[in-house]
């Protein structure tokens, strides 16, 4: 049988909707690096207390462009303006569909002149990789996708080992590790610091409020540099992140790390939808929640709506160009966070203690995703008002915590009702157990929540405008 596509896929499909809120995908794994190396409580204590080493090796898909079109190809996929954009810089980038919708999103670094490397989740690296394969740039390229969820015993290798240093403590432990004093160089802005005898390239910017630093290299050095780390970090608190609490860190500072790649609809992206395998990322990824339409356009964001209105920039031509100049002049939905009424959270865990009785759809912690994509619906007077679409639970801030998007007339304080759980007792998706759904308070907060972020990030990635 030969290889099927996106579209094949989605023909034989039907709807959507149905596919995707229904798919047997199963829990996102975040591979490879152990779920605690203490308890997920204290290990979110440390990025806002003392100082955390992420490891980011290998939940991200990596892009290496190469070639006199590189950056002609990367300025054309993205709403983000490169007029002073050079080597040794980076920046978040947002790729669109001819529509105007979000891909997805990730971290762009500018190696060095005709070299540029991508990193992020697969639905943004197979949109540069298609335009790189199809669009007659003279590029080459070379891909590294994230480690296998599951091994099975196999080794794991990456091209490149991916390490931050985020937390108060963070600039200490960087300047023992480096010997002297860090680099003085702007946020996403790249340079070099030692790390046992061996120069290591590192982005500047923070993630918990407070300077810290990204830095990479060969991934069969990885032991080596991550004991190094370590062992400078002890006296000054530095705690090693397992991928339990890891993407916990979001709730706090602001970011939506997977919305839904807005590639299901469209003529123009019909060609891009054949090029997809039909068992990629977007052909077995999932929907939940509690907001259902029959129509998947309803599930896609603009960049404003993600609060990437400021990376818009109408000084090139990108894909979208023509149809974000029409959406720019609309009213927008705002991202925010909901902060979850306590005792109603507590109804949920009630429920696994009443025998016999209905239980609400588990809240797992930290983290309480179990789809690619959420979207639960939030409603005043009854009427959907926006969506929640990444959460979880802060132990900084002992809060359930989510974040989504509102309708312009929310305002922040205003409190909302947050369906949670899915209708009918559940779709048929594996991690989806029969449950009633409830009815929660969310009050409106602003994006970051934390107060010691957001007074302190103002320099940070997650609210760059440029």
């Amino acid at each position: 049988m030969s290889q099927q596509s996106l579209e094949q896929l989605l023909q034989s499909a039907g709807n959507p909707v149905k596919m995707l809120r229904n798919s047997q995908l199963g829990a996102y794994v975040y591979p490879v690096v152990p779920s605690e190396f203490t308890n997920w409580r204290d290990e979110q204590r440390a990025w806002r207390e003392t100082a955390v080493l992420f490891d980011q090796s290998h939940h991200m898909a990596e892009l290496t462009v190469k070639g006199p079109d590189a950056l002609k190809l990367i300025t054309q996929t993205t709403i983000n303006s490169f007029a002073n954009f050079a080597p040794n810089r980076a920046k978040q980038m947002v790729p669109v569909s001819y529509d105007g919708y979000v891909i997805g999103d990730g971290i762009l670094f500018y190696l060095a002149e005709n070299e540029l490397l991508f990193v992020g989740r697969a639905p943004s690296v197979n949109w540069i990789q298609f335009h790189a394969e199809t669009g007659g740039y003279k590029v080459d390229f070379i891909r590294d996708d994230r480690s296998p969820s599951h091994p099975r015993g196999k080794a794991v290798t990456r091209r490149h080992y991916r390490y931050q240093i985020q937390g108060p403590n963070a600039w200490k432990v960087l300047e023992k590790v480096n010997g002297g004093p860090i680099p003085d160089v702007k946020f996403f802005t790249m340079d070099a610091i030692n790390v046992k005898g061996r120069k290591v390239r590192a982005l500047r910017h923070g993630m918990a409020g407070a300077p810290g630093l990204e830095i990479w290299g060969p991934y069969e050095q990885s032991d080596e540099i991550r004991e190094t780390l370590l062992e400078a970090g002890r006296e000054f608190g530095l705690v090693p992140v397992g991928s339990r609490a890891y993407a916990s860190n979001t709730l706090e500072s602001g970011w939506i790390p997977s919305p839904l790649p807005a590639v299901y609809t469209g003529e123009k992206m019909k060609k891009y939808r054949e090029w997809l395998p039909a068992n990629g990322y977007e052909g077995t990824g999932s929907i939940g929640g509690s907001f259902v339409s029959d129509d998947i356009e309803d599930y896609y964001m603009t960049p404003y709506e993600l609060g990437y209105g400021p990376f818009v920039k109408f000084d090139h031509d990108f894909v979208g160009h023509e149809a974000l100049q029409k959406i720019s002049k609309e009213p927008q939905r705002k991202k925010v966070t909901f902060a979850w009424n306590g005792e109603d959270l507590a109804k949920i865990y009630g429920s696994l203690f009443v025998p016999g009785g209905e239980n609400y759809k588990f809240f797992d912690l930290p983290i309480a995703n179990y789809a690619s994509s959420s979207y639960d619906k939030v409603t005043m007077g009854g009427k959907t008002v926006g969506f929640s679409m990444f959460g979880g639970y802060s132990y900084n801030e002992r809060t359930g915590l989510s974040l989504g998007v509102v309708d312009p007339n929310i305002n922040i304080g205003d409190v909302l009702t947050l369906v949670w759980g899915e209708e009918g007792g559940g779709t048929k998706k594996t991690t989806v157990e029969r449950h009633k759904q409830l009815e929660v308070r969310v009050k409106v907060a602003p994006v970051p929540y934390a107060s010691a972020v957001r007074e302190g990030y103002h320099e940070g990635w997650r609210t760059r405008t440029a």
